[in-house]
């Protein structure tokens, strides 16, 4: 510590003078006087020299200057932390510089190095903050945010509540009902934790359908921005209650997020009856959410490097996934005829965006912004080729989180609406403490997750592998990573049914590959639901797939429910006697062969999948 004068002309108020010549000076300032409020006035050196001649005339050429009520002035690095000090959660660094020697040493050489190159760490605050280095606020991103998130939950009830009947109705595919009945005669009282839904109350067809219409309200008042918070609450506790019931047809990595988003998005949302840019958000809350696109990056990337497939490593991802992906869009067939070095520099530009881009989400606010430039320049790209429902939608609106309000008002400056005021804002106190709560509970199981992605053989220490199991019903803290190893061939069922087993008649999908003519279609954000599970099931095998023969049963029942979720049923008028599955392996059509065919695919018939039965049999 160095006291460099005292003064005699006594400030009433601790006071900080700076250069008002200098450029860097002038934005760190703005910034200080955000943080301390009121506790420190400031004054240019221009002005507040002649006030002080007991300080040297160089030393404010030289460094900032703290005067003390009691009379004492300090420079340098000292200087900046005691204006600091004056906050109560900022004493910290002027407790490390007096009883560190080392640290305070390091800091004074910091700080002169910084000052004799002004002009270079002008020019380098400029490149990272642009022209305003003060800290960032999130009024205007919170509720761009959060309305967005309210027309990706109304887009999911939506697309559900078209295929509950089908799914999970009383005469679906999986009936909610008989599911939630075992689960109960199995566990007991214990189920109503183990499996957190409204459903417990009944698993109706009415009353599913009455669940994904709340859902489906309460996400619109969200998109309007009304009531933000119980709107997103009810939001949350719907589609975790839909997800428990729709078993297999919800288990989706996107449905997952969703869960986690929405639940993560309760820290930051409102109280007030509308959204509004007056209120600040938790700090903890619109962290969680940034480890969540963290994690789901990094984690995606990861997993595809660990998993020992080399497609990844050599970079010829892509002569596979355009035409193995679950449901292509007509685009994939157009870019699976990419020449080679573009396919495999698009493989490894995903990687760098999913790997490193994530360590810069904390970054100053150009460096921001250019992250979540790549983070949905890479969704785009993705929704362009592929129909992943809406995931991308949630990456996106998890990465407009990287924009702070001054990225906004540069862009719609002119829109009066969007102008907020630098005055300080308050967060509700049960907001941060409840962000806190959830920091401290799920931050230990999310840090596991993504060294799990890099080490996935080790093993998880008991008590981290307890609380995970504690909270895992409510899906608040996942673990995510699409195309761990890539699909390298493309199986295909195609359903058919006869009246007299001789003559056959193919059940055509709406969406999932059929006719070798029909283009691949886009269908996204909607998912269907069925289409995706045959996919899964040409994988793995109709054994390995316990909807598949309550799938087969309907149909021999010609059940409208799930009828109506196929493009066509060839017995309209009666049912089936029997039902099959073929197997078969797709491929895109060379340009040649589309040219003089017109069609899309190419296939080989494998063999069965599914013998031929009728309902005696079964």
């Amino acid at each position: 510590m160095a006291v460099i004068a005292h003064v005699s002309s006594r400030p009433l108020k601790p006071l900080l003078i700076w250069d008002g010549e200098c450029h860097f000076c002038r934005l760190w300032v703005e910034r200080w006087q955000e943080v301390n409020g009121a506790a420190v006035d400031y004054a240019t050196s221009q002005e507040a020299s002649a006030r002080f001649p007991e300080i040297p005339p160089e030393e404010f050429a030289r460094s900032v200057i703290f005067v003390q009520p009691d009379g004492d002035a300090y420079h340098g690095a000292e200087a900046v932390y005691r204006s600091l000090a004056t906050m109560p959660r900022r004493q910290w660094p002027l407790g490390l510089y007096q009883k560190l020697p080392l640290f305070a040493a390091a800091s004074e050489l910091g700080y002169r190095t910084i000052a004799r190159h002004r002009a270079l760490a002008s020019a380098t605050t400029s490149l990272l903050w642009g022209k305003d280095a003060r800290s960032p606020r999130y009024g205007i991103s919170r509720r761009i945010f959060l309305q967005f998130l309210g027309l990706i939950f109304f887009v999911a009830f939506l697309s559900l509540g078209t295929q509950l009947d089908g799914l999970i109705g009383e005469h679906g595919i999986l009936p909610a009902g008989d599911f939630f009945r075992t689960v109960r005669a199995a566990y007991g009282p214990k189920s109503y934790l183990l499996l957190p839904s409204l459903c417990w109350f009944s698993a109706s067809s009415g009353m599913l359908h009455l669940i994904c219409g709340g859902g489906a309200i309460a996400s619109l008042l969200l998109a309007c921005g009304l009531l933000p918070l119980a709107a997103l609450f009810a939001c949350f506790v719907c589609y975790l209650s839909l997800t428990i019931a729709g078993q297999d047809f919800l288990s989706f990595q996107w449905d997952i997020l969703l869960l986690e988003t929405g639940f993560l998005a309760l820290l930051i949302a409102p109280g007030s009856w509308r959204l509004t840019t007056k209120q600040n958000i938790s700090a903890s809350g619109l962290f969680l959410l940034k480890v969540l696109l963290a994690k789901l990056m990094f984690m995606s990337g990861m997993v595809k490097l660990t998993s020992g497939d080399p497609c990844w490593w050599n970079l010829t991802a892509l002569d596979y996934h355009y035409w193995t992906q679950p449901l292509p869009t007509i685009l994939a067939w157009f870019a699976d005829k990419h020449p080679e070095w573009l396919k495999k520099s698009l493989v490894a530009l995903c990687l760098v965006i999913e790997i490193v881009v994530p360590f810069f989400l904390w970054a100053p606010r150009r460096v921001r912004t250019v992250a979540a430039g790549l983070l949905v320049a890479l969704q785009v790209w993705i929704a362009a080729t592929g129909n992943y429902c809406f995931f991308n939608l949630l990456a996106i609106a998890l990465s407009l989180l990287l924009l702070d309000d001054q990225f906004w008002l540069s862009l719609f400056g002119k829109n009066a609406r969007l102008r907020v005021s630098r005055a300080p804002l308050r967060i509700h106190l049960w907001a941060n403490r409840a962000a806190i709560v959830v920091l401290v509970v799920t931050l230990p199981v999310n840090l596991w997750l993504i060294y799990s992605s890099i080490r996935p053989t080790a093993q998880q220490p008991r008590p981290l592998a307890a609380l995970e199991e504690m909270i895992e019903p409510f899906r608040i803290a996942n673990g995510y990573g699409l195309f761990r190893v890539m699909t390298k061939e493309r199986p295909e069922i195609v359903m058919e049914g006869s009246a007299d087993g001789i003559e056959w008649k193919p059940y055509e999908f709406r969406w999932k590959a059929g006719d070798v003519k029909r283009a691949p279609r886009w269908n996204a954000p909607h998912q269907p639901r069925l289409d995706w599970q045959m996919w899964f099931a040409a994988l793995g095998g109709a054994r390995q797939e316990r909807w598949f023969t309550g799938f087969v049963g309907r149909l021999l029942r010609n059940e409208p429910s799930v009828t109506r979720l196929l493009a066509s049923n060839p017995f309209r008028d009666h049912p089936p006697r029997y039902v099959r599955a073929t197997l078969y392996r797709y491929r895109f059509s060379n340009a040649e062969d589309h040219r003089r065919t017109g069609a899309w695919w190419s296939r080989d018939e494998l063999g069965e999948f599914f013998p031929a039965v009728s309902l005696r049999r079964q």
